[in-house]
């Protein structure tokens, strides 16, 4: 008789990532129930021997060696071609994880076969009493597109003193953990690789928002991120991956009335002046050239997104903050999500 196969499966993508899989692995297999879970390293191609570590330290652990390295949206979509199970938990090689870590939102996500996708609480590996910043106690985005969360708004993270621990919905579940099913995940086509890396996931959650599926924070499970990984805060390609992967997300997933004025009247604007205001900042023309460069590629990229547009059935605003983050931060110095 064939083993009955595990509902979830927990995959976590690595590249050149052997000092983080030494650290975090532990907890991985610590925290994790083996009868409900099987744990997948799905490797994009390293050359810093951590196929070998595993081998030799973790045998149980399967191993999925992907063809090329397609960042995190190829990387993911490559690997879980080859996963059969009924949840897929997309875990970033960088997370500690804690007791229960699983079976809590798991068990929210069986309540509610709506529920396509899911995230636990986010906090800082570097400080544990307060958020992180991708992702901290769930995601949403404004009516121009800029992400926030429950514990991070822009640069401001907030102390987590249990302020955000009811189970709620949300827009976006963060990359760094995500819970998502797997049929869902298929439906929506999955991660859109000519993202790359950054908001990714953000896109997937808005195609599944727009597929009438509910996507929920659970704060009861908590994980602890390193953040910056494979790209730090502030790196250029990174500042260039978020500006430009945003204006793709926005163009495929807005109604056409609003795409007109909420991406090209109002936000294309906004992210002119961000562009000047980081040379202020940053004495540097670093990042000012990032984002004129993510522009400059968002446009010669249309006709493609176009494309892609007329293959998601329904186009639509829901879930989306129905105000301007940058308004309410900036000129209403509203520094905290409860203060929104």
């Amino acid at each position: 008789m064939m083993p009955h196969p595990k509902k979830v499966a927990v995959v976590i993508l690595s590249w050149n990532g052997k000092k983080f899989l030494e650290q975090f692995l532990p907890s991985v297999l610590r925290y994790t129930s083996l009868d409900l879970c099987e744990i997948i390293v799905a490797d994009n191609g390293s050359t810093d021997g951590s196929i070998e570590y595993i081998q030799e330290q973790f045998p149980a652990i399967r191993i999925i060696k992907n063809s090329r390295n397609g960042g995190y949206a190829g990387g993911y979509n490559d690997a879980l071609k080859q996963v059969d199970t009924e949840y897929f938990v997309l875990l970033n090689q960088d997370v500690e994880v804690t007791e229960n870590w699983v079976e809590s939102v798991i068990k929210e996500m069986v309540k509610d076969p709506r529920i396509a996708a899911a995230q636990p609480k986010l906090r800082a590996y570097s400080d544990k009493l307060y958020f992180e910043y991708a992702g901290a106690a769930g995601g949403y985005l404004d009516k121009y597109g800029y992400a926030f969360c429950r514990g991070r708004i822009f640069d401001t993270i907030e102390q987590d003193k249990g302020q955000y621990d009811d189970t709620t919905d949300i827009f976006w579940a963060t990359g760094a953990c995500l819970f998502v099913r797997a049929d869902a995940y298929r439906a929506a086509g999955g991660l859109d690789e000519d993202f790359f890396a950054h908001q990714e996931e953000i896109d997937l959650c808005w195609r599944l928002n727009n597929m009438d599926h509910r996507i929920i924070a659970v704060p009861s499970s908590v994980v602890y991120h390193v953040g910056g990984g494979s790209l730090p805060q502030g790196n250029p390609k990174k500042t260039y991956l978020n500006f430009r992967n945003n204006l793709m997300m926005m163009f495929k997933n807005l109604p056409l009335a609003d795409l007109l004025w909420r991406l090209f009247i109002v936000r294309i604007p906004l992210d002119i002046l961000a562009a000047y205001d980081s040379i202020r900042k940053t004495k540097s023309m670093a990042d000012f050239g990032a984002i004129a460069k993510a522009h400059a590629h968002f446009f010669i990229s249309i006709p493609g997104l176009i494309a892609k547009r007329n293959k998601i059935a329904h186009k639509s605003t829901r879930g989306l903050a129905t105000y301007s983050i940058v308004w309410q931060y900036f000129a209403r110095n509203k520094r905290k999500f409860s203060e929104l």
